[in-house]
């Protein structure tokens, strides 16, 4: 079983994610953290992360180990991933390795939970569940605010709301792949619900999908 979760940052698909991947006891894919990687490993080769050609040879070269680099919280990696994630040729270059993953998760689990931005819309448009996570941009920026603050890492609010827009710019009017609710998705507006109510409604979706059949191969 696929499930996908979709949405733009700070929207809380990746705490869900987690949270369903460890209920159900199936493996978890972040696929924001290969952007990141990518871009991370752009900038530390003091690359520009818009420079397709650098930004490919990251991506095709690019260790799982990369993946557990705590560097990769950072909003600086953050701006570069969606800027290097708007390039045909990274994404054709991680995409393989996001479906090879759903189709075989690691560690025998019985199914993958894969958050992201085109999850099921290109990376597995056949999941079986498909979740569109969103909030209203103030609320996420509020969120991402208050995280980077108990990280002890002071920024002003509108700074970080300024990048958000900006990402949710970036995401939503790229070329390729851009950032939408596929069209069979079930949309979570989590503007005014908290971690526990969105992981109970996804939970009640998944269970239902299973009951009717739906979900199953």
């Amino acid at each position: 079983m696929i499930i996908a979760v979709d949405g733009p940052a700070a929207s809380g698909k990746g705490t869900l994610a987690w949270r369903l991947a460890r209920h159900l006891g199936y493996a978890h894919l972040d696929s924001g953290k290969l952007y990141r990687a990518v871009g991370h490993a752009v900038l530390a080769a003091g690359g520009d992360p818009e420079d397709a050609a650098a930004a490919t040879r990251a991506a095709k070269s690019l260790p799982a180990t990369a993946l557990d680099d705590p560097a990769l919280l950072d909003d600086g990696v953050a701006a570069a991933a969606s800027k290097v994630a708007a390039i045909p040729c990274v994404r054709a270059a991680l995409l393989r390795f996001q479906q090879e993953f759903a189709e075989k998760p690691p560690g025998g689990a019985p199914g993958a939970v894969i958050d992201g931005r085109d999850i099921g819309t290109v990376v597995c448009p056949k999941a079986e569940v498909k979740l569109f996570i969103t909030a209203d941009v103030a609320v996420r920026a509020d969120r991402r605010h208050k995280e980077l603050i108990a990280r002890g890492r002071p920024i002003i609010y509108a700074r970080v709301l300024q990048d958000l827009k900006e990402r949710d710019a970036r995401d939503s009017n790229r070329a390729v792949a851009p950032l939408r609710p596929a069209c069979d998705a079930i949309k979570l507006d989590t503007s005014q619900m908290d971690p526990d109510a969105v992981f109970a409604a996804a939970l009640a979706y998944i269970e239902e999908r299973r009951t009717d059949g739906t979900a199953t191969r």
